[in-house]
């Protein structure tokens, strides 16, 4: 187990590389910062220049690998980092220095056990893009196929290993001081960090995202997932088809190309929808560098890394919400959030409408140029503490995704609305999944596996009773001791000093990464 003093050097060595950054300067100012934590950041800025405004992403990239990871998921949570930090996080994009060629060539033969040039034809010693995890080659197979070749960069899982760890006893710290700490739940956001690094480690599971969203958007002919080459993939090493097409930013080149704007923002949010909403699962890392637009109009999308789930009744839900908010019907948007249990019982269902009111009717009908699904989150981010609504882990990943989408959709067409784009396609899955037809078909369905399961019957009538909400269980966190309970045999005043150390630089862990 590591050494408390190794995270809190490790600490004390990211807080230095965030305050030459400007990163810890909104922390002094924020009113929920502990006293501890404001001298501690008093202390990392002592004797560096600062640029005006502070530039979380270049500190992210700055730290490492992680970080970079770590900036990304902490997008998702203005409500943790603060507005400003979150609008600059998502700018990450994983540019970091690529490894040297003869690096990638010994892991991919050693992984394979076999000559590179037995596996492609051609292999071009420049990386087409390097990331955070592992970086992308362009190859010709032996069989003549053009491919492109994921190899993660060597050591790369026991150095995320490491700096997980330091999360983790951090974020174990943070939540110990209780109050607005506990209800943002930094355990389980560093939880769902760690599981979603390791499935980014193993390049098998991201090649087995992308088989599976392939065959869930096969019938949607303006978006597009390259195949997998299995024979050529591995935990380390991931080999698909080669996109050829403008990478979704080039704005001009598109235009040059004779492409529609306007239908390829529009474009763009359906397959989003379709994901999220009629599939349940989506690809969650649509920035502008991972998606590509072929020849023929059909928006390509590359790196499956990340990829968020969400079951039945929650997607009953998310519908029901976007389309009470694009028709104004705010008291059925209240009633669902009282329904998933995302807001505690002991509140009035009324006083929540009225609220969600005020942050949804100014937006309405208005194109993106002026307002935003982003604005509208972090309106509903601010109201989230006066009704006492915990963090939900399994929506955060949803959440960023959405504003993701929308950064790229009004940069392709700034006049889009986003409501009216979507509304249609939400509408449409609500009719068909939620109308008459379809509780119909799913009344038979379900007595038909009654009379085939009726020693089951209890039971299963018992589980589909609304009484859960439509988040999974928490994922059980690690034990992690505190320092301020290993000090039984020290004496008082070095318990004491131990105590404000740990609590300060644990609550910085989190703080220091962006809160404003």
């Amino acid at each position: 187990m590591t050494r408390p003093f190794t995270h809190i050097v490790r600490l004390l060595k990211w807080g230095r590389i965030l305050a030459r950054h400007g990163a810890l300067r909104g922390i002094e100012s924020a009113p929920q910062t502990p006293p501890g934590v404001k001298r501690l950041c008093r202390i990392a800025r002592l004797g560096t220049i600062q640029p005006k405004v502070p530039d979380y992403a270049a500190a992210f990239q700055a730290i490492g690998p992680a970080a970079v990871k770590l900036g990304q998921t902490l997008a998702t949570r203005p409500d943790l980092v603060g507005e400003e930090a979150a609008h600059n996080l998502l700018t990450l994009q994983d540019a970091l220095a690529p490894v040297a060629f003869e690096r990638i060539r010994q892991e991919i033969e050693a992984t394979f056990e076999v000559p590179l040039e037995s596996l492609y034809s051609e292999f071009d010693p420049e990386p087409v893009g390097s990331a955070s995890i592992a970086q992308v080659h362009r190859a010709v197979t032996t069989e003549g196929r053009k491919v492109a070749v994921k190899v993660r960069r060597p050591g790369i899982d026991k150095q995320f290993a490491r700096d997980i760890d330091t999360y983790e006893w951090a974020a174990a710290h943070l939540e110990a001081l209780g109050g607005e700490a506990t209800r943002l739940r930094p355990r389980e956001v560093i939880a769902n960090f760690r599981r979603w690094t390791l499935r980014e480690l193993d390049l098998r599971r991201e090649a087995a995202s992308a088989s599976e969203l392939r065959d869930a958007m096969v019938g949607v002919p303006t978006y597009e997932v390259p195949e997998i080459d299995w024979d050529r993939t591995t935990s380390r090493v991931m080999t698909l088809d080669w996109i050829e097409g403008i990478k979704i930013s080039h704005r001009d080149a598109l235009i040059a190309a004779g492409h529609d704007m306007e239908a390829l923002s529009a474009n763009l949010v359906n397959a989003f929808l379709r994901q999220a909403i009629a599939e349940g699962f989506f690809h969650a890392d649509m920035h502008q560098g991972n998606l590509f637009v072929k020849a023929d109009g059909t928006i390509a999308a590359v790196d499956f890394g990340i990829m968020g789930r969400i079951n039945r009744q929650a997607r009953y839900w998310l519908a029901e919400i976007l389309y009470g908010l694009t028709t104004g019907n705010y008291r059925r948007v209240a009633e669902i959030h009282f329904e998933a249990q995302y807001v505690p019982a002991y509140h009035n269902v009324e006083e929540f409408a009225t609220a969600l009111r005020a942050v949804g009717e100014p937006m309405r009908g208005k194109p993106v140029s002026e307002l935003s699904v982003g604005q509208m989150l972090d309106g509903l981010f601010a109201i989230t503490r006066d009704f006492d609504m915990q963090t939900q882990p399994h929506l955060l990943l949803l959440q960023k995704t959405m504003v993701m989408v929308e950064g790229v959709a009004t940069m392709l067409n700034p006049k889009i609305n986003m409501w009216n784009v979507s509304g249609p396609f939400v509408s449409e899955w609500i009719r068909d999944e939620l109308g008459p037809e379809a509780a119909l078909a799913d009344g038979l369905r379900e007595q038909g596996k009654t009379l085939a399961l009726i020693p089951d019957i209890i039971r299963r009538l018992d589980a589909q009773l609304p009484r859960k909400g439509a988040a999974p269980p928490a994922p059980p966190l690690p034990e992690i001791p505190l320092m301020w309970e290993k000090g039984e045999k020290r004496s008082w005043w070095r318990y004491a000093l131990t105590a404000l150390v740990g609590a300060a630089v644990g609550a910085a862990a989190l703080w220091a990464l962006g809160i404003n």
